[in-house]
């Protein structure tokens, strides 16, 4: 039976960008690289030994265990950006962005990132699925494997269209789903000038994926996407979504019937090795007028945990994190390490080749239609624009080109100019930018 489905359809970022793009100015993560060798004089820089691999997915947890996983830290490259690394490593764009303040999350350029694989269980039954909407991340407790967790980033509900808290289950399990469009979500692109059809069946085109179950509240569901660069976001009209490589493993694992526990828990605590963490987040947009009573409740459990272990509490260092709502888990007692320390010590890792999933547009050639999108003085500006456009959902193919003294961003190749009419409109509804349409004899031109 086809049910009508709260999601979100359109693209997945919603950014407006002005003709010319306010230039932001690149500093580095604070992550370090380097370490000193106590033993030698001269104190010789040795690098570190970096490894080609981490968890990021599945970690032992016992039941005295409140938190998992490691710091990790992975150089960047030219033409990379944050969310192409966050999804190699199983991280959602909240997860990453607000870990490494200090990077535009478009052009990081050559620099080490923080992977902040370090997490706090939500304080909620070790049953089933747990969602935490304040990180934005799903926890999987399996009952075929005992003492396993399970953890992966999720999109949810936009600001007007909140995914609901409370207790309910998966109801249903469904392989290339059809989406019936709901009546609320039909109106909204009507406005938009955006029809459209009453059903969505299987394939690309389908914000389903190819994934999704159904939730015991009616018209919610947990399920993949055709726009995994929104994972991270709140993006959706309610539904809960995970990257297309992340709900093939969650489906094929969960059975109808499994219990999903939605909560909203910005402050985490967890006490591991005789050290006190606190774990902070932003609240949400809907639970921001309840911030200070959150926080006061999160320095009531602290010193509730302190007394019990007979253990100091370094107040400042919790004003800070608190301040600072970066998701990382740091020690919070008298003479525990800071956030520089934190991540002197975070594990090295070797840069893949090619991250996964990560955009290549393809080449452009005189057969092909082509979009000048637009032109800057400034490289770093045509190529946060071309980094925007290749993580659309579905992405826009497009490249940087130097010419005549200025910096181009061309998107293409399109078949026809139906397709390239269609992508302009794209353009110009979610960066409000004007395009000029490139016939292919003028497409391959501007190379």
């Amino acid at each position: 039976m086809t049910m009508p489905i709260a999601i979100q359809p359109r693209p997945v970022l919603r950014i407006t960008l002005a003709p010319v793009i306010v230039v932001v100015s690149m500093l580095l993560s604070g992550c370090q690289l380097l370490q000193l060798s106590s033993e030698d004089e001269d104190q010789q820089i040795v690098l570190p030994t970096k490894t080609t691999s981490i968890a990021s997915h599945e970690f032992p947890l016992s039941a005295e265990q409140s938190i998992v996983g490691s710091l990790a830290s992975v150089d960047s490259r030219e033409n990379d950006t944050l969310s192409d690394i966050a999804r190699h490593y199983g991280l959602g764009y909240n997860d990453i962005t607000i870990a490494n303040a200090a990077i535009d999350p478009w052009t990081p350029s050559e620099q080490p990132v923080l992977l902040p694989l370090r997490f706090i269980v939500p304080d909620a039954p070790r049953k089933g699925l747990v969602l935490n909407l304040a990180n934005m991340r799903m926890f999987y407790y399996p009952k075929a494997q005992p003492n396993t967790l399970l953890t992966y980033p999720v999109g949810i509900g936009r600001q007007g269209w909140n995914t609901p808290l409370g207790l309910t289950q998966i109801a249903a399990k469904k392989a290339n789903p059809a989406w019936t469009v709901p009546p609320s979500i039909h109106r909204e692109h009507r406005e938009l000038g955006d029809p459209l059809p009453s059903v969505i069946q299987a394939g690309p085109d389908n914000p389903l994926g190819s994934y999704a179950m159904p939730l015991g509240i009616n018209g919610y569901l947990i399920h993949g996407t055709n726009k995994p660069y929104g994972i991270g976001m709140q993006v959706s009209h309610g539904c809960v979504q995970l990257y297309p490589e992340d709900i093939e493993v969650l489906f094929n694992k969960v059975d109808v019937g499994t219990p999903v526990r939605i909560v909203h828990q910005p402050y985490l605590t967890a006490w591991d090795s005789d050290m006190l963490y606190l774990e902070a987040h932003q609240p949400l947009e809907k639970w921001a007028k309840q911030e200070k009573q959150l926080q006061k409740d999160v320095r009531n459990n602290l010193k509730k945990i302190a007394a019990e272990k007979n253990a100091a509490v370094d107040w400042d260092k919790v004003d800070r994190i608190l301040k600072r709502a970066d998701g990382i888990p740091s020690p919070i007692l008298v003479g525990s390490e800071d956030l520089p320390e934190l991540t002197a010590h975070a594990v090295q890792l070797q840069r893949p080749e090619q991250f996964y999933g990560q955009p290549v547009a393809g080449q452009l050639t005189e057969s092909d239609w082509g979009i000048l999108a637009a032109s800057f003085p400034s490289e770093t500006d045509a190529q946060k624009l071309t980094a925007m456009l290749n993580h659309q959902g579905p992405p826009i193919p497009a490249r940087k080109i130097a010419k005549d003294g200025a910096y181009h961003v061309i998107a293409g190749p399109f078949k026809n100019k139906k397709e390239v009419k269609t992508v302009a409109k794209r353009i110009k509804q979610n960066f409000d930018m004007d395009v000029t349409l490139l016939e292919p004899s003028k497409t391959v031109s501007q190379n």
